[in-house]
Parts: structure tokens; sequence; C-alpha cells
């Protein structure tokens, strides 16, 4: 948003005043005219009201764009407000307005962007077998794609840096799975292993579905409590709910998309088959941010200006729940 359009200076009330007068009547007379000429009900006065009270109003700068598009300015997520209520129960905590600068400093986030535009040509390494606890599971799959054949991979890693930007700039440390810096994976287990090795105080995975082509919307995915062999998450669970409920209000807030139509529950689902969540030992959530098989969700994980909202409704939700009030 720009601030007030710039007018050429008119000529000064008291200028035109006092010319006038000047020449007719006693400077006394003169300088009376002159001070009503300049009152705060004068157009000139006024003028000058006006243009105070819309400098004091213009808002600060933008956080910084992304290579990508130019990032918009983010959201207040205190002023936003769901497009539907919670579930009963489901109310998320108070959090603090986030902020850039120093909100999240001494904060830790891990961000895990789904997949690997790599996988694809590593199949025999990211199909074998790892333990998740209460099962054996592949190390990782190869994600799913639009009609178009952009990829989930693509779709994630470039929004956990569009998120890690806004994250960044709040003064947060974000660390991730992989930065498109490694030929494949990591495998599910290094994904959860990594955010108890960063210190992280939350983690989050980034995803794009691959659901029925009649179907539209994001879900988040909260751990299910599973205490079996490797896995024990029972510690992360009620602060993952936590952490879900934000993203869900925060994520639908940032980006108007609906919730699931197709699977889960007001765009929740528990699950305790994710390796990512079976082994975390940090707060830990998934995002599915929508159906890219479906084709009005496909255009709008293909457009970048999109991408900007959908991290900075993550961003949100992380900043939330790293400051909300207990």
């Amino acid at each position: 948003m720009t601030g007030p359009t710039n007018r050429p200076p008119r000529r000064s009330a008291l200028l035109r005043a006092t010319t006038v007068v000047g020449a007719a009547v006693p400077l006394c007379l003169a300088g009376w005219l002159g001070w009503q000429a300049v009152s705060h009900d004068s157009p000139a006065g006024a003028t000058a009201a006006a243009g105070t009270a819309a400098a004091s109003a213009t808002p600060g700068a933008a956080p910084p764009s992304t290579p990508a598009t130019t990032a918009p300015a983010p959201s207040t997520p205190a002023a936003t407000t769901p497009a539907a209520p919670a579930t009963p129960g489901d109310t998320p905590p108070a959090a603090t307005t986030p902020a850039a600068g120093t909100t999240l400093t001494g904060r830790t986030i891990l961000l895990d962007p789904g997949h690997n535009p790599g996988n694809t040509a590593h199949t025999a390494e990211i199909n074998r077998q790892v333990d998740i606890g209460n099962a054996r599971k592949e190390c990782d799959t190869t994600g799913t794609d639009t009609n178009s054949g952009y990829t989930e991979a693509d779709y994630s890693l470039d929004v956990s840096r569009r998120a890690r930007a806004i994250l960044t700039a709040r003064g947060a440390t974000v660390v991730f799975t992989q930065d498109g810096d490694r030929p494949w994976g990591p495998c599910i287990d290094e994904r959860a292993k990594a955010a108890a090795d960063a210190h992280a105080d939350v983690a989050l995975s980034v995803h794009g579905d691959g659901g029925p082509a009649g179907g539209s919307g994001f879900h988040v995915i909260l751990p299910a409590k599973v205490v079996a062999g490797k896995a024990d998450n029972s510690a992360i669970v009620e602060p993952s709910r936590r952490l879900g409920l934000l993203l869900r209000e925060q994520f639908r807030a940032a980006t108007g998309e609906p919730y699931a139509d197709y699977t889960a529950s007001d765009g929740l689902d528990t699950r305790s088959d994710l390796g990512g969540l079976n082994l975390s030992t940090v707060p830990k959530v998934f995002i599915e941010c929508g159906n890219m098989r479906n084709s009005a969700d496909a255009k709008r994980m293909t457009d970048p200006q999109w991408r900007q909202k959908a991290a900075q409704g993550i961003a949100d939700a992380l900043t939330a729940f790293l400051t909300a009030r207990s």
C-alpha cells in the first residue's frame, strides 16, 4: 500500500491574505486576517493536518522479498479471524502478535520440506525399509505432482524457503532437513531425529497431497500417541495438537483455502503411521497444503503469490505457538 497521493504545493493562504490586505488596511488587521487564513479550519490548515495524520499512519517496511516474487507485507495474525469456528474444545492458546525483529530471538525451528526433487532418480535408496517404532516403512517416497508436472518436492521446498525468510526476519534460527542440497532423502527416521539434533523448539513438515481429483482443501496431520519399539512420542502429543490448531487457523486465514473435503475432519487428521511423527521428540505436525491432483488447488499451488500466503500462514502459526502465553 502506498501513502497519500502527492500534490503540487499550493500557494500559502497566509501569503495571499497578506498581499491583498497589506495595501489597504493597517498592519495589525493584516496580521489578524493572516492568522485566520492558516487556522486549522482553513483549507490550507486542513490539508496540512491531513498530511500529518496520513504520514503517522504509513505502515512500516515490508519483510524481505523472496527470489521468486516480491513478498507481500506480513499479515497480522492477531487481526485475522478464521473462516470457520474451531471444533468445540479446540480453541488455540492466546499468543502475542508476531512482528519483525526480535520476536523469536533464541528460538530454533526445524522445517522439513517433504520429499526431495532427486528422489525419482534414487528409487533403490528411498525404497529401503526403516524402523518407525510400530512398523517398518520406506525410507522416503517421490511424492506427488500436478497434472502439469509441478512436483510436491519443488512445492514444499519453495514454501519452506519462503517461511524461513519470514521466521528469520523475526529472529528465529531455522534449520532444514534438506535444502535441495542432497541427491535424495533424507529418510523419515533421519528427518525426525534432525529436530533433536538441532535442539529445535518445534518442527513442521510441509507437503502437498495427492488425493482424488474431485477433492480439494488443506489439512493438518497430528501425531497419535505411539509407544512401541524405538518410538515414544508421549511427551509431544499434546503440544503438537496445540500447534496443529494454530496452524489450521493461521493457514486458513492467510490463504483462504478451505478444509479438505475428501479426508480428515475439520482440517485435522491424527495418524500413527508416519515415522516423522512417531519418532519426533519435539512438538511436530505435518501440513498438506492442498490437493495437487485437483485442478483448483493445483492452480493455487503453482502460483508464487499464493505460495507466499501459504508460507505466511505457516510462519504465523509457528510464531504464535512459540510466543503463546501459558
